[in-house]
């Protein structure tokens, strides 16, 4: 009889249920992860109603995770079981030529875990235990616990779009549109890589709050009159009319539009919000302002900073933590996240 687990899984668009499945045994060159702790992504409350395509059931969702090895594969001699481990959400192959250049994030046989798109299923790590290759995780000091370990991740695509973005010292002004989980933590990468003027966009006060915690020396409600505010405040001389760089965390019409708006002539914008699949873009402004529109995909060898940072305390991510919950309790914390309950920001399972 094969040996069971609990897990959080997503039977139909939309219903989620604890569900007992077959636990999963690594192959010769993966390990098996105990899951400690897994944050619920913005992405997985967008998905999990089908609106997406990309968390099509059933499946196990969740890629925001860390916990101990407790199973290694024949091939692995280079971790032992016990380690303390944080996962890369980004499941590559390391052999094609992206992963052999250090851009593993647009493997050619790139899959996400907890992602279901119809070219591949990978179950995720909403359950007691989790299958990934060696390659993927990466072990924790001990003073970086389970719960902020599941936050590297998103801190990793923070810290991929900043250094898309060139940020560092020399820039001078630089504004974060959204300040969900991945705003947040785009603002505390923008101050441990040395930028001293960061600004924060966003509709929810508390959020905003948040943000002036983490480093930003501004913020600006969201709204039709944001990107103007926004750019009036990272206007840096007087041949400059915005922010040298904008990042966006949403990903929809009017948050891009503000974005833009935000920038300086010659300036850049990061996207990392991925909500619509598709936006309508003033072209013009990106044209005639020579605006440089640059997207940013997951992460690629970001999480050794991540965890040196998290480890030496230059970043807590911690308290935007709303909440820490049994994985039984998962179905109702989905509910309360998709209704956009007031003061949610970031709630972790332990399984």
């Amino acid at each position: 009889m094969w040996a069971r687990m609990k897990a959080l899984l997503l039977s139909t668009p939309g219903a989620l249920v604890v569900a007992d499945v077959e636990t999963p045994s690594p192959g010769a060159e993966e390990v098996r992860v105990r899951v400690a702790a897994c944050g619920i992504c913005g992405s997985d409350v967008h998905g999990f109603t089908g609106s997406t395509g990309r968390r099509i059931p059933p499946l196990v969702m969740g890629h925001e995770a860390a916990g101990t090895i407790d199973a290694i594969g024949s091939a692995v001699a280079d971790i032992a079981v016990g380690t303390r481990v944080a996962i890369d959400s980004t499941i590559f192959c390391g052999g094609c030529e992206y992963c052999q250049t250090g851009r593993e994030n647009l493997c050619t046989r790139r899959e996400v875990l907890g992602v279901s798109c119809g070219t591949y299923r990978r179950h995720g790590c909403f359950a007691e235990y989790a299958v990934v290759p060696r390659r993927c995780v990466y072990p924790l000091p001990e003073v970086v616990d389970f719960v902020s370990a599941a936050l590297l991740e998103p801190l990793t695509i923070a810290l991929q779009a900043v250094t898309l973005g060139n940020a560092g010292p020399q820039t001078r002004s630089a504004v974060v549109v959204g300040a969900g989980t991945i705003g947040l933590a785009v603002v505390a990468a923008l101050k441990a890589r040395g930028v001293a003027r960061v600004a924060a966009i966003d509709m929810d006060s508390a959020r905003l709050e948040e943000a002036t915690r983490l480093g930003a020396t501004a913020v600006f409600p969201g709204g039709e009159d944001a990107g103007r505010q926004a750019a009036e405040w990272g206007t840096s001389s007087i041949d400059t009319d915005g922010a040298d760089l904008v990042i966006e965390a949403v990903g929809a019409t009017a948050s891009v539009q503000t974005a833009i708006a935000a920038v300086t002539r010659g300036g850049t914008v990061v996207l990392v919000g991925n909500v619509s699949p598709t936006i309508d873009l003033p072209l013009q402004a990106v044209v005639t302002r020579q605006i440089r529109l640059q997207g940013s995909c997951a992460s690629a060898g970001c999480y050794p900073e991540a965890i040196r940072l998290v480890a030496t305390r230059q970043v807590d991510l911690s308290s935007f933590v709303s909440r820490v919950a049994p994985l039984v309790e998962g179905p109702d914390w989905f509910d309360r996240l998709h209704r956009r309950e007031p003061g949610l920001v970031k709630v972790v399972l332990e399984p």
